[in-house]
């Protein structure tokens, strides 16, 4: 799973993702900082791991991980070349999704020219990917209109939802809006891809509880798509450099209980929907990454291509349950532990031991 962090130049993206990852990536108040672009692998936090480590003693726990990409500062411009152009634009198209960092604050670093505003930046960046989108279109258009003239009646048909595609991006809006855009899930469309706004406000307001400088942020995800989170990169920075203990009471005294890398990994997992089951024993507990609504066929084979080829069944307790229970056994005998079939869909945090033959 890879998240691209995505903004205009000195919207705050390299210290968040230092504050986030602490890879220690360069970060100063000037164009392109990042120019190779910088990635961060981070453990998802599960509480629900620590719960089970302390049912099982376990010889380890393993938690499941999430790739941070910094890429670099995109301008006006860069779909034609501009600054890092199609250099920055390939970088994009390797994400899961686009975390589009937005400056709210306006004090110390200057803005560009053309930088009014958050709404202006959002615009900037999504019209930028639009157009770079539409550049792939057009080639393809040409492809297409080769064979529909040829009189085949499938390149006619994909021709006109290309077409009505390219209208749309021509305009400035995204794929992701534009149902004839699954047709052309092979072109990986930049705008296609789901979206995460981190609004980056001052540090006095973030301290305040104010966040108005946000609003116009929060306002445009409403009306957009797209999960929304309110950080300080410069609170964080500062978070990133304390002891876990001495953090959790800086939170506290600022009256938010999770750091900017749980809100955005939240955030990662319901825009992309994600969720996650757990496997537990003396051995190992572990938690595993699958898709909302995925079945147990689907989840065994998260863990290894043989678990789904001679899938039997699933042994499936809700974590509660069996904490509470102490054991497997003791889950079973209050019948908390289920049998189920390849069909079952996976809820999050069950607990699954599978059955296999191969």
């Amino acid at each position: 799973m890879e998240i691209g962090l995505v903004g205009l130049p000195n919207a705050g993206k390299s210290t968040l993702f230092n504050a986030l990852t602490k890879a220690g990536a360069p970060a100063a108040d000037y164009p392109f900082t990042t120019i190779e672009p910088n990635i961060g692998v981070v453990t998802v936090p599960d509480p629900r791991l620590d719960a089970l480590a302390e049912v099982f003693s376990p010889k380890k726990v393993v938690r499941t991980t999430m790739r941070f990409v910094d890429i670099a500062g995109l301008i006006k411009g860069a779909s034609q070349g501009e600054g890092l152009g199609n250099q920055f634009l390939g970088h994009i198209r390797t994400v899961d999704a686009i975390a589009q960092v937005i400056r709210c604050f306006d004090a110390g670093v200057p803005r560009a020219a053309h930088q009014k505003g958050p709404l202006d930046d959002i615009e900037t960046i999504t019209t930028e990917l639009a157009l770079a989108d539409l550049s792939g279109c057009e080639k393809r258009e040409q492809k297409l209109g080769k064979t529909a003239k040829s009189g085949d009646k499938e390149s006619r048909r994909l021709l006109e939802a290309l077409k009505t595609l390219m209208g749309h991006l021509s305009e400035g809006r995204l794929a992701s809006s534009v149902p004839e855009a699954k047709e052309f899930a092979d072109l990986h469309l930049l705008t296609s891809k789901p979206l995460i706004f981190v609004a980056n406000i001052d540090e006095d307001e973030f301290r305040s509880g104010d966040f108005q400088s946000a609003k116009p942020v929060l306002d445009h995800a409403k009306e957009n798509g797209g999960d929304v989170l309110i950080v300080s990169a410069k609170i964080e920075a500062e978070l990133s450099e304390l002891d876990d203990e001495d953090a959790k009471v800086f939170r506290e005294e600022l009256g938010t209980q999770e750091s900017g890398l749980d809100q955005l990994i939240r955030a990662a997992y319901h825009t992309l929907g994600l969720q996650s089951f757990l496997t537990a024993g003396p051995q190992e507990c572990r938690a595993w990454t699958i898709r909302r609504g995925d079945t147990a066929v689907q989840a065994a084979g998260a863990i290894h291509t043989d678990f789904a080829r001679g899938f039997i069944k699933a042994e499936v307790t809700p974590f509660d349950e069996l904490v509470k229970a102490g054991s497997f056994s003791a889950a079973k005998d209050v019948g908390k532990l289920r049998l189920e079939g390849k069909d079952y869909i996976v809820k999050d945090g069950d607990v699954i031991t599978f059955k296999f033959n191969v």
